[in-house]
């Protein structure tokens, strides 16, 4: 099993008396992540639970926390030694904060619990666990995970992280790039031995997503909607979000999209990006970007330009190195990204020193001296004053 860069936190935590939650999208490894720490307990007092068995839902559905100690006793769980219980998809047992509350406060129990959504644990959690949990959240794979899952070894690509384009690097890893790009990060898709394959496993996410986590998660009832305005989403990736425009398209309420947004973002399904802005005021009242939390789902969603789903993938990459905005004046001009409030960036699928100029133009007049012209392809011309989206990765 390959250890992903987020497994060195949660191994930290391992130890400690807080309950280990590991959440996000559908598909990105939680469980792997679990076992992968409950390999790493040093005691045989174990057990892992998966709430989507009707069995073990039943076993914390009981009223009497008794009968609930029975079932994890004759499980084979040991309540009166230190023990390690992990209980994966807690969102589809409601009852599990206020048992979980009970078993941590009335013995010696780590709890390790994964769940689909922010949207669930941080507010059915919060209160109930208020103390005694720290939550993970786990994303796909960052282009440094998806070299490691290709086999490649860290001092490959490590040394080129955030440097401009290395003409050997490029070579090696661009059509690793491109499918990166094109399906995104979900670990069975990186796996997935074709692209038949790859495109079967993307459209069961979203449906799962859309008919399991959202409907179990809010009132939302209607489907058709949440999947059309998911691909209408995708459609605009890189857009700036007009809830008001998106409900008319729809014919759904404007205050029921907003909803919807409100719901795609805290269960990780899309990612908003807000604008540059040195007045707070006028932050609030600019309206934020969308990009979906993957690329792979631009693949199934929507038919996007190649600009589009590159900028995607940047947007993505981007938020893996810190905090993201965008920058626009009222003439129309645009910085493409703002890294951390000091880095302007701007992406082009073919970066030219006509490009850098400009954005060396735009950058000076917000005060910004780092400037990043990220690109995909290698231009025609002796020009290497650029960075390739494959080298913005995290160390």
């Amino acid at each position: 099993m390959i250890e992903r860069r987020s497994y060195a936190a949660l191994l930290a935590h391992l130890p400690k008396r807080q309950a280990t939650v590991i959440t996000g999208l559908r598909r990105v490894g939680k469980t792997t992540a679990a076992r992968y720490l409950l390999s790493k307990v040093t005691h045989e007092n174990v057990l892992y639970l998966d709430l989507e068995k009707a069995e073990n839902r039943l076993l914390f559905n009981q009223p009497l926390y008794g009968d609930i100690e029975t079932g994890l006793r004759t499980l084979g769980l040991n309540l009166d030694q230190p023990a390690v219980l992990a209980l994966d998809e807690v969102q589809l047992v409601a009852a599990v904060p206020s048992v979980v509350k009970y078993l941590y406060d009335t013995y010696s129990i780590k709890f390790i619990l994964t769940g689909s959504s922010s949207y669930y644990l941080k507010n059915h959690f919060t209160e109930s666990l208020a103390g005694r949990k720290r939550i993970f959240e786990l994303y796909p794979l960052d282009f440094s995970e998806y070299l490691a899952f290709r086999e490649y070894k860290p001092a490959q690509y490590q040394p080129l992280a955030c440097k401009s384009v290395n003409t050997t690097a490029y070579a090696l890893f661009r059509s690793d790039y491109e499918q990166f790009i094109r399906f995104g990060g979900f670990p069975e898709v990186v796996q997935a031995e074709t692209n038949d394959d790859r495109i079967a496993y993307l459209k069961d996410i979203v449906n799962a997503y859309v008919e399991l986590d959202i409907k179990l998660l809010s009132d939302f009832s209607v489907s058709d909607d949440l999947y059309k305005l998911c691909q209408l989403l995708a459609v605009h990736t890189g857009s700036r979000l007009d809830a008001s425009k998106l409900s008319s398209i729809l014919a759904i309420n404007r205050h029921k999209v907003t909803d919807y947004l409100n719901l795609f973002e805290y269960t990780y399904f899309i990612q908003r990006i807000p604008a540059f802005t040195t007045n707070i005021d006028r932050e609030i009242s600019l309206q934020k970007k969308v990009y979906l939390a993957d690329t792979g789902l631009l693949a199934v969603l929507g038919q996007v330009s190649s600009g589009q789903q590159f900028e995607n993938a940047i947007a993505i990459q981007l938020a893996r190195l810190g905090q993201v905005s965008y920058y626009q004046r009222r003439s129309g001009q645009e910085i493409d990204f703002i890294l951390n409030q000091q880095v302007a960036i701007e992406v082009k699928e073919t970066p030219t020193p006509y490009d850098l100029n400009v954005l060396a133009d735009r950058a000076s007049s917000i005060g910004l001296s780092e400037r990043w012209l990220v690109g995909r392809k290698a231009p025609g011309n002796p020009f290497d004053d650029w960075y390739w989206g494959g080298n913005l990765i995290t160390t």
